[in-house]
């Protein structure tokens, strides 16, 4: 599928360079090579920055985790102090064996250890590979060794040799390089000093030796020259109680690294496993994020770079999550551009119509006053001109209003609005100069209640005056116009009432119309642009509220006036 959509892509792509490459030069900032480079960009990426980071952060949590159970320390100490314990035990079976059987009695009671026979014990005793016994006299000598072999012809050193085994595979060279390179970056807190062995063993050479010498055990851990620990245990060889010497016990950590070795690559093996089932499920789950931003971002690009209403943003609003959000707003958001287009359109078709009316009349009073002789009728025909000149000059400025009306709107900041306050103050404006046989005003706000909503004053305040000088206008001589205003659930709520004709019925919602005029009789034509009350709603619904108009009857359907009602949302 996705082989498909970039195939049907290409051509789209190549009529958008060709649109942009005829176009008239100076219509366009960007050239055909930048915005080729623009329609590319999203390909250049085998794997795109944002599949990277999350497969990243998954992953390094999951390494930091692996890490943090490689290091297994704690297992190993554990390890070690069973091993000397192992040590101990039988270091002391064996001292307790050489106690009973390689004693010589020297007299007055006192007892000594043979070194023959200690030799000759050693010998027998076979110990495992890698063990090592040894026995000091109390003069610190050396008495025995489980790796010198005395004879006729000297002493013999014996070293064991490794096990016979099969040459591992390049798979277990690459898996132990691998393991030795991960262990080789985790931290150790061990210090050992390292092991030295003169050619002449002393019992001072070992601390441990000199301390069973004195009749306590003791414990040493030393670090060979190829890295491995080397683990002592020395007890005192006693016979009632009497010192004879010191037998030690003495191996590498060995098997103790074997079965850490043998534990890390069961982890590393999980590990191994866990990380690519993780690599394989933060890719998909990047994938199922970053793909539909990408095909948004694409469809924004072409819709932008081609601005034809073909190019549709692709609808996600089915996955029910942030990128069908994204998804619907950027469908909602280009249909309002779309109509904003087409609002922006008619606007034009519209302030073309308009216009045209009082030029076509300026003219033809213009043609016809150069041909009049008459002095009244030039008075006449220039009265018209005037009065059409007037009435362009009004256009022109309602058109002006409306036209920077929503930019206006969204650069300014809201403030906090008493809507009690306001309808007070410019209900007073009418009522400080009240005119002969014009209307009268009645406000009723509550007291002690504000009426507070989010929004531009000075814009609302011309929401009040339009309509309340189009309840003017169709007021009788003497009638009343009534300004209210409450709070309504969520909503503050202001109403304009007038006792005029009313609106008829099929009228009430074209109104609201730009240029919709509708004027009481008798009134001269050319007063009104018919923009206040589309300035009043487009002011209204910027500020996310609503105007409606509705006649205000008795009860038997007599029409008693007109009534505009606007709900605002409150602070």
């Amino acid at each position: 599928m996705t082989t498909q959509a970039a195939a049907n892509e290409v051509p789209e792509e190549k009529a958008q360079q060709e649109q942009i490459a005829s176009r008239r030069p100076g219509t366009d900032d960007l050239s055909v090579a930048e915005v080729a480079t623009r329609l590319r960009r999203r390909r250049k990426w085998l794997v795109s920055p944002l599949t990277l980071r999350i497969m990243a952060i998954n992953l390094l949590a999951l390494a930091m985790l692996v890490g943090g159970v490689l290091y297994v320390d704690e297992y190993r100490r554990s390890l070690i102090v069973a091993e000397l314990q192992n040590m101990r035990l039988q270091a002391e079976l064996l001292a307790g064996a050489l106690g009973a059987s390689i004693v010589q009695n020297v007299g007055d009671d006192s007892v000594v250890m043979s070194p023959d026979l200690a030799r000759q014990l050693v010998r027998r005793f076979e110990p495992p590979p890698g063990v090592r016994i040894r026995v000091f006299l109390p003069t610190g000598e050396m008495a025995a060794d489980s790796r010198m072999l005395r004879g006729p012809y000297g002493v013999v050193q014996i070293e064991p040799l490794p096990p016979i085994g099969a040459r591992p595979s390049l798979g277990e060279q690459a898996l132990n390089a691998v393991y030795d390179w991960i262990v080789g970056w985790l931290p150790s807190d061990e210090r050992l000093p390292p092991y030295l062995e003169a050619p002449l063993q002393t019992a001072p050479d070992y601390p441990e030796v000199v301390e069973a010498l004195q009749g306590e055990a003791a414990y040493a851990r030393r670090r060979l020259p190829d890295g491995r620990m080397h683990l002592s245990v020395a007890v005192p060889v006693q016979s009632y109680r009497q010192v004879l010497g010191a037998l030690v016990i003495s191996g590498t950590d060995k098997g103790i690294e074997e079965n850490i070795r043998a534990v890390r690559l069961d982890i590393m093996k999980v590990f191994a496993l866990v990380f690519a089932v993780t690599a394989l499920l933060s890719f998909y789950l990047a994938r199922t994020i970053t793909r539909p931003i990408e095909r948004l971002a694409a469809a924004a690009e072409r819709l932008r770079l081609g601005m034809n209403r073909q190019h549709k943003i692709p609808d996600f609003r089915k996955r029910r999550d942030e990128i069908g959000e994204l998804s619907g707003t950027l469908i909602a958001m280009t249909d309002a551009l779309w109509q904003r287009l087409d609002a922006i359109e008619r606007f034009a078709a519209d302030v073309s119509h308009e216009i045209k009316n009082p030029l076509t009349s300026l003219r033809s009073a213009v043609e016809t006053a150069s041909r009049v002789k008459d002095a009244e009728r030039q008075q006449k025909l220039m009265a018209v001109i005037l009065d059409d000149v007037k009435r362009l000059d009004r256009l022109i400025s309602d058109i002006s209003d409306a036209s920077r009306l929503d930019s206006e709107l969204s650069r300014a900041d809201m403030e906090t609005v008493d809507v009690g306050v306001m309808l007070s103050t410019l209900v007073g404006i009418y009522t400080a100069v009240p005119k002969e046989d014009g209307p009268r005003f009645k406000v009723k706000v509550p007291s002690g209640d504000k009426l507070l909503v989010k929004g531009l004053e000075s814009r609302l305040g011309q929401v009040v005056r339009n309509l309340v000088t189009n309840a003017i206008s169709f007021s009788p001589p003497g009638g009343m116009i009534a300004v209210s205003g409450s709070r309504q659930g969520n909503n503050v709520v202001f109403t304009v009432e007038d006792e005029g004709p009313g609106i008829p019925e099929n009228k009430l919602g074209d109104i609201f119309n730009r240029f919709y005029t509708e004027r009481p009789k008798g009134e001269r034509f050319g007063t009104h642009s018919g923009l206040g009350l589309s300035i009043s709603k487009q002011i209204v619904d910027a500020h996310g509220g609503t105007i409606t108009a509705e006649n205000r009857k008795d009860a038997d359907g007599k029409v008693l006036g007109a009534r505009f009602t606007v709900r605002l949302p409150k602070q």
